[in-house]
């Protein structure tokens, strides 16, 4: 596994824009990632005194410093600012002015209590693009309400089909409601980057959690107005979509074999040493085949019991149907197609010796992403930004004193 080198040149399509991300937790932080990945010099803005709590979440912490942050903040420099105090207001003013995209995620309304809208920001900058990223966006009756999103991903109906229907609803193991914020939020920001090619001015991006959730909910408002089904939980099933579910095997171990669609299930029959199964009307389409699909699923997990996993595969990629393994993380580092396109790299790191994490994605031809460095100390880089944006030492020595700055 290839090692990164720290901090080389950015060379991914964002290379000279620069983003201020102020915030914290994952929604606006992860879009600074994404940027990030993208070759964009992302300055993020922390408190003086603490940082970001993700310096401190997740399982794993080397030397107090979390294994998370090292992924969430990789790309980024570390600027401290007191925002709630005048001088630190200033600070982030003077940065924006030099600022492509400004990132927050706090509460609706912190950024006009501390003069840092986009309206007092674009007085000096007009081409400035603000992300804002929230639980229910900038307006409406929710809007200052406190949303992490968990809330969102209730909200927005994620959380009501996740799960197995004999039990309350899940979660699905990762934050996904704050990234899929962040997902919109980052398509929002490069749609607005294209635009200030015409226009010549910024604006506000909105992105609300619960709206990002919802707009991945594929048909489910339309089946309930339409035709008043509600979509339930369905375990490891999609109702009417057969066969495609996990399966087990003789070694012990469970598959995801997804032979749904007509062409791929009469593969799927010759496989199973059954080819007139495609042809019988009880199975020979997508309908029927939704319908028995309890029936359905019994035939095919008799079929993959009779083999080990690796036996199984072989069979089915002959066939060419669709079939994997339920990934752990040692699964993926010894996977051939993961090492072949470097989707896990080791990055050099001052806390770890090298920290393995997931590369940036996706992946360009001519200007790729890139993971230049993990996530950095706090305030590592507070001198060095500050200065170039006319502050002299002197100046920063103050800074400091008043604890504005680390």
């Amino acid at each position: 596994m290839n090692v990164e080198t720290p901090r080389h040149s950015a060379t991914g399509p964002l290379r000279g824009i620069r983003v201020l991300e102020m915030g914290q937790l994952i929604a606006g932080p992860f879009c600074g990632q994404l940027l990030g990945d993208l070759g964009a010099e992302v300055i993020k803005v922390e408190d003086p005194k603490n940082g970001d709590p993700m310096r401190q979440w997740g399982q794993a912490t080397v030397k107090g410093s979390s294994l998370w942050w090292s992924v969430l903040a990789r790309n980024k420099k570390s600027v401290t600012l007191n925002l709630r105090t005048v001088e630190g207001q200033t600070a982030a003013r003077t940065l924006a002015e030099s600022a492509d995209i400004v990132v927050e995620n706090f509460r609706p309304g912190s950024l006009e209590k501390w003069g840092l809208s986009h309206e007092e920001l674009s007085r000096s900058n007009p081409g400035l693009i603000m992300l804002r990223v929230s639980g229910f966006g900038q307006s409406g009756p929710y809007a200052k309400q406190a949303g992490y999103g968990s809330i969102g991903e209730a909200m927005g109906g994620l959380r009501y089909v996740v799960g197995d229907p004999s039990t309350p609803p899940s979660r699905v193991g990762v934050s996904i409601g704050d990234s899929l914020a962040a997902l919109f939020g980052t398509i929002g920001v490069l749609a607005a980057l294209q635009e200030r090619h015409t226009s010549g001015l910024g604006q506000v991006v909105d992105s609300a959690i619960y709206e990002s959730v919802l707009g991945m909910m594929e048909s489910l408002v339309p089946e309930w107005t339409e035709e008043g089904i509600q979509k339930e939980r369905s375990g490891s099933t999609l109702p009417k979509i057969a066969p495609s579910n996990v399966y087990p095997t003789a070694d012990g171990q469970w598959l995801i074999i997804a032979a749904n669609q007509d062409t791929v299930f009469r593969r799927l029959a010759a496989a199973m040493g059954n080819p007139q199964l495609a042809d019988d009307p009880e199975y020979a389409t997508h309908i029927a085949r939704g319908k028995r699909q309890a029936e359905l699923d019994e035939l095919v997990a008799e079929f993959s019991l009779q083999f080990r996993a690796d036996d199984l595969i072989d069979l089915l990629n002959e066939h060419s149907v669709p079939v994997g393994k339920i990934f752990r993380v040692e699964d993926m580092l010894n996977d051939p197609q993961y090492k072949a396109r470097r989707s896990v790299v080791e990055v050099d790191s001052a806390d770890y010796g090298t920290v393995t994490m997931q590369n940036a994605f996706p992946r360009l031809s001519r200007t790729d992403t890139a993971v230049r460095w993990v996530g950095p100390e706090l305030g590592q880089d507070t001198e060095e930004v500050l200065f170039q944006v006319g502050y002299d030492q002197n100046a920063l020595a103050e800074l400091r004193d008043k604890g504005v700055i680390r």
